[in-house]
Parts: structure tokens; sequence; C-alpha cells
């Protein structure tokens, strides 16, 4: 299995030159023509008296399509409502775009442009800078477009090739350059978490992931290392193995480093972990049957992880660098019933030598996670230590669909980490880390168990993790359980790469 390649390219157009299948305008509910299209007046004027507008109210997710004769630079005008101005909100744009520039595709469309001027003045309704919301409609209309098609017939249905900011001078600044260059970044990484995500299980193997790992590395120079399953064993990350044990599939623990000539390599990293658990039976604590096919995407954290680092790479060929050096730790397993599988009641010793007592072999992702945290402080000694995965079904009851929970080792900076993922249209909530609820993870037998009661799952799940962070370490913890599947006008039905773009924040904070 390839992962596909996606040809759609970004462009500018400066004024005096432009030419596209399309023209995108905005309009809001209650504005005449003057205001919605005045590019237009100057561009193609014939469509400021084209019939349709007689009946055109600019209502949210209201669309019309004028059209001039097909000679003309630009002989179509797709009229975009946005609703009442003062309602109107930047995730309600991106949404809005989206189902644009997918509207342009189905009509055979090849090339669709977005003027500047229009937009900047819908940038300055929201109180958005025009860079960042070119960003941002550069990003949801790369989003838009993306299907997985790996395993589907070759199709010669239409796609839209390129869309063009069209210009209102002779010459592209670099500002508005470098942030769609930023979103075309940012896509690339989100396309391959997806596509990983996507992929059914019998491809995407560990072996297959830590082989697309070591690509990346050496597309983008990034050191690697991968320890395969007698390595792991030398690491006393007998938790990991554990998970492992049901499973003909050989683990693997992949490590990507990534040292920026712009800082100091021995500046403490940002070290970021990933859950990869390729395929999620439950193991001898058997999941119900109905929807266990999404279990293929329960290694989405590691994939987010592994997207992160494509970002960057592609960021660093744009000269945009990181604050300090990133570290990518992937563990890798299935979770399967089998003869040798761990069985409920089974006591390990994880790296950090704490015992665990194994009560629902579906608490899996924690373990495998505890291990590779151990692993990552005592080698790395990081700056800020975060770990990203599909943990707990019950993180998913507390905050619906499309949102993850946050857990941190201090308020302030699950604070901060939940502002900014959600600012950055991956919805997160601070969870408290509550340590009275210890008790729930008490063991008779071992020094603690890997599961408590269903009250609470996703709280105590994140308490199990802390039990092996060191006290002075900064630590976030991301539960996108929630969040790792959907459907929507930027996302078609499946994984949605979330955690790419906080985690490629979470590099540029210092």
């Amino acid at each position: 299995m390839e992962i596909t390649e996606r040809d759609f390219d970004i462009e500018f157009q400066i004024q005096g030159q432009w030419k596209t299948d399309l023209a995108l305008a905005f309009a809001f509910e209650g504005e005449g023509v003057d205001d919605a299209c005045h590019f237009l007046q100057h561009t193609a004027p014939w469509l400021t008296i084209a019939p349709q507008w007689r009946d055109f109210k600019g209502k949210k997710e209201e669309r019309i399509i004028l059209y001039g004769p097909p000679a003309m630079e630009i002989s179509r005008c797709m009229v975009l409502g946005l609703g009442k101005a003062e309602e109107l909100t930047l995730e309600d744009l991106r949404f809005a775009f989206g189902k644009a520039v997918t509207a342009c595709q189905d009509l055979g469309l090849e090339h669709m442009g977005i003027d500047i001027v229009s937009m900047a003045r819908i940038g300055a309704k929201l109180g958005v800078g025009r860079d960042n919301l070119a960003r941002e409609l550069a990003l949801a209309a790369k989003l838009a477009l993306y299907s997985y098609t790996a395993f589907k017939k070759k199709s010669d249905s239409p796609r839209l090739r390129k869309l063009f900011f069209l210009l209102d001078d002779d010459f592209c600044d670099d500002g508005l350059k470098k942030a769609v260059r930023f979103a075309e970044a940012e896509a690339s990484g989100i396309y391959l978490a997806r596509d990983l995500a996507n992929a059914p299980a019998n491809y995407v193997t560990p072996v297959f992931f830590a082989d697309k790992a070591q690509e990346v590395a050496i597309y983008h120079n990034f050191n690697i290392r991968i320890l395969k399953k007698g390595e792991i064993e030398q690491e006393n990350m007998h938790a990991f193995l554990a998970v492992a044990k049901g499973s003909a599939q050989e683990p693997r623990f992949v490590v990507l480093e990534y040292y920026p000539h712009t800082v100091d390599k021995n500046l403490a990293p940002l070290v970021l972990v990933g859950k990869g658990i390729t395929f999620d039976s439950g193991g001898i604590s058997l999941k119900p049957s109905a929807g266990m096919e999404e279990m293929k995407g329960d290694m989405s954290g590691a994939a987010a992880v592994l997207g992160t680092f494509e970002s960057l790479g592609r960021l660093a060929m744009n000269g945009t660098y990181p604050a300090r050096p990133v570290i990518g730790i992937m563990p890798l397993c299935e979770n399967l019933p089998g003869g040798s599988a761990v069985k409920p009641g089974d006591i390990v010793f994880a790296r950090s030598g704490k015992s665990v007592e194994i009560v629902n072999t579906d608490a899996e992702g924690r373990l495998i996670l505890i291990d590779a945290l151990s692993y990552a402080q005592d080698t790395y000694k990081p700056a800020c230590l975060v770990d990203i995965a599909t943990l707990t079904g019950a993180c998913a009851v507390a905050l619906g669909e499309g949102a993850a929970g946050i857990f941190a080792s201090d308020d302030k900076l699950a604070q901060k980490v939940a502002a900014r993922s959600s600012a950055l249209f991956e919805r997160a909530w601070q969870l408290p880390v509550w340590k009275h609820l210890m008790k729930e993870l008490k063991s008779n037998v071992a020094d603690l168990k890997n599961s408590g009661s269903r009250l609470g799952g996703s709280l105590t799940a994140a308490l199990f993790l802390k039990e092996f962070v060191n006290d002075e370490q900064e630590w976030v913890h991301i539960d996108m359980a929630a969040a790792d599947n959907g459907e929507n006008a930027l996302n078609p039905k499946g994984a949605t790469g979330y955690g790419v773009r906080t985690l490629i924040d979470l590099s540029f904070m210092g």
C-alpha cells in the first residue's frame, strides 16, 4: 500500500493577470451586489447585473453561480452566502469555504480563485488578519479535497487542481506566501495521519508503520531509531510487550529525532509520544463485534506524531523551524487474543520497575504508553513531555464527538494547551487530574492495577499515566478518543488527523 499523492496546488495571481475557471465572492445577508462583489465591477462587471441576484439573499450556506461569456478570463463567479455578519465565526467560514471548494470540483472545474480584497473584508469582520485568514482558507481547501482511495479502482472523475489567491497588487508579499506555505505543510502532515489511520490493519502493521516513519526520516533528514522485539526486551519494556504477546505481528518502537540547525542541539527537547495500537480487539477482554473495524484507527496518536514530523520537515523546506529539538516516540503493536496473550489478573513489571496488575486487557494503550514515557524521560530529559492517544471511551462520553480531553501536570499548562488547540479548530477541554481517584487503581497484589471502575474512566487513565511521570516533569496528556474519527465539510468520513496542528503549535511554543 502506498500513501496517496494529491495534485492540488495553491498559487498567486497578480493584478491584471487574473485567469481562473471560477472566482469566489462572499456575501452577508442583507448586502447588495456592490458590497458583496466589488472586485467583479473591475474584472467582470457584466456579472453584477446577472438575474440570479434577484433572489439571492446571502443567507448562511446559500450559493449561486453567475455565468458570463466563456471567452472571458473569469467566466464564472460563485457567490457564497455567509448569513448575518454579526453571527459569522471563523469556523463557519472554514466549513462554508470547504463546501464551495468541493462544489467546484463536483462541477468538473480545474481552477478556482479567491479575491484577496474580498477575503480581507471578511477577515476584518471577524477580527482575523489577512495572512492568518489565508492560512485557514488554504488549509480548509486542502482538507476538503482529501479522499482515501488507496483500495479503490482508479477514477477518471475530475479533480480540482489549483486554488489561486487573486492579488490586488503587482506582487505577493512574504507574509502571505509564508502563511499559505504553512497551511500546505500542515495539510501534508494531516494527510499522512489520515491515510495511516484510514488504512486497514492488514496493511498498516507495526512493521509497515515503522517503515513509513523511516521514509519520513530519510526524506527530511531526521534521525531515527527503530527497536525490534529483542531490543524492546533489553529496554525492560514489559508492559508494552505484554500487549503485543497475543499477535503474530512483531512490535516496533520508533524514535524520531529532529534537531533544527537554528537551535542548540543540547536544548531540552519537546518529546511527543503517540499511542500506536495498529489494531485493538481488546485482547482477552474482547470488545463487542459491532464497530470493531474502526479499531484500525487505534494508532491515531502515533499517526498524529508522525504527521507532525512530516509537517515540520515541510516547514523546514520553507525556512520555518521549531523553537527547540523535537523527539517523536511511537510504540507500535496489535492487541489480539491468542494462546500467548496476556490475561486478566496477570502482573507485569513496567520499565520504571513498578508492577502492574492487568485487570482489563482492553485498557492496553496506557500499558504501552507508560514504558514509552519512562524511556522518554530517561533518554531525553524533556522540557515538556506530551502524549497523545485514543485512550478512553469515557472521554467521548464526557465531551462528545470531535473533542479531546487535556490533562497536565498543572492547571495553567492544561488550560494553555486546550486554548491553543481549540483556536486551531482541534477542539479540546481541560479535564482534572484528581489524586483522590487513585483509590480506583489500588491493587492487592501489585503496585497498581491498569483500570478502575467505569466512573471517571478518562480521569483514572490519566492518573495511571501520571504515576510514571516524574514529579518535576512538565507533562501533557491528550485523550483524543472522541476526535480521531468524523465526517464534515473538511473531513470525509473517517480519520481526522486530529492533533497534528496542536503538536506543531507546541513545537513553536519555546
